[in-house]
């Protein structure tokens, strides 16, 4: 290898850089592309489901609570709390109790305030929250408890 770097040899590294990325660019594009589609799940997206994001907007719930790592880290993770606290069987009783009983008023413990949700208000922010967790979202959050 030479001694200098000449501005030929600059340029040829910039030059041969740039076309690689952007190569790489078109690479991730179309891979994503491909595989979109096989992880999209909005025909289960029902009335319920809707109403429950609207609910989850309203609320502002995001500023408090993350969803599939977006949002604030004040309180847990709510993208897996549907698999987390039942499932099929468990998850809207345990919500409908959970929301109905905040705030919980233990002392040096966050507190959610009660919303003052009506029983279908939570069944469809339980659905929304259903929806969600049956998202295809690799493996995210990595731990259990979000």
């Amino acid at each position: 290898m030479s001694e200098s770097f000449t501005k030929g040899m600059a340029r040829n590294i910039y030059y041969g850089g740039s076309v690689f990325f952007l190569l790489m660019l078109l690479a991730l594009t179309f891979h994503t592309t491909k595989e979109m589609p096989k992880r999209d799940h909005r025909e289960n997206i029902t009335e319920s489901v809707e109403r429950g994001k609207m609910l989850w907007e309203v609320n502002n719930c995001v500023g408090c609570h993350s969803l599939i790592g977006e949002g604030a880290y004040f309180a847990p993770e709510l993208g897996n709390v549907y698999v987390r606290r039942g499932g099929e069987a468990g998850f809207k009783a345990f919500f409908k109790g959970w929301m109905n009983a905040q705030p919980l008023n233990i002392p040096g413990r966050r507190q959610m305030p009660n919303f003052h949700l009506n029983d279908q208000e939570i069944d469809d922010l339980a659905e929304f929250l259903k929806f969600t967790a049956e998202m295809d979202v690799n493996g995210w959050p990595p731990n259990d408890e979000g």
